[in-house]
């Protein structure tokens, strides 16, 4: 299970990464002080650190002088929005970098995203009898394959990704069709309909009112 540690000194959002992280299978592990986060660092491995900048104690540059040695990749997490603090960012040894706020589907996608870089991401994917495999874009339901359209495939992967979280029509208009959503719905129910029908997602592929949709992988 990949491990990613979660540095970040406002609770509420070290909480709410936590959850979220946890629902997607991740194995999280909380710290919200800089020392204290050397210490598990210097005492541990994982595959993820997610770096809050302003912490007490030793904030997160001064971490990275810790974390560049293991190679471990890094993802700052801050409410400091401003080009030249992106820049120091990443010339520090980030591998992205989160402003607060951000949407979970956000975080969810760059965590995704810097794992596949660093060669660590999850390999496939299991909700049920559904196993997707992202490296040959396989789709199989009781090992059998199934045939999808590019876009619902990319649909199922957004889901599978964002398994337990209610997920708005309006971002997965825009995560799948690339493209701003216009206010008709059609497009996306039409291809949660074929989706739920191809893997018999009908109970656990839910609308939600007036949001969108959940995959519902409830162990």
């Amino acid at each position: 299970m990949i491990r990613i540690l979660i540095v970040e000194d406002e609770r509420p959002i070290a909480r709410l990464i936590d959850w979220n992280l946890t629902d997607c299978g991740y194995e999280c592990t909380q710290v919200h002080d800089g020392l204290a986060a050397a210490d598990l660092i210097e005492a541990n491995s994982y595959d993820l650190i997610l770096l809050d900048v302003m912490l007490p104690g030793a904030d997160g540059y001064e971490l990275m002088d810790q974390i560049r040695p293991t190679g471990t990749p890094v993802i700052f997490i801050t409410a400091r929005a401003g080009v030249q603090d992106r820049v120091r960012g990443l010339r520090a040894g980030a591998d992205d970098y989160l402003v607060k706020p951000f949407e979970v589907v956000e975080l969810i996608a760059r965590v995704e995203s810097v794992l596949r870089r660093a060669g660590k991401a999850e390999e496939h994917y299991e909700i049920g009898d559904v196993r997707v495999e992202p490296r040959s874009m396989l789709v199989t339901k009781n090992g059998v394959p199934v045939t999808l359209t590019p876009k619902e495939y990319e649909l199922l992967l957004l889901f599978v990704r964002n398994r337990n979280i209610a997920l708005f029509r309006d971002t997965i208009y825009q995560r799948v069709w690339e493209a701003e959503f216009d206010g008709d719905s059609r497009t996306v129910d039409l291809h949660v309909q074929r989706l739920r029908k191809k893997l018999g997602w009908q109970k656990r592929l839910v609308a939600i009112y007036k949001v969108g949709y959940r995959l519902e992988d409830l162990k």
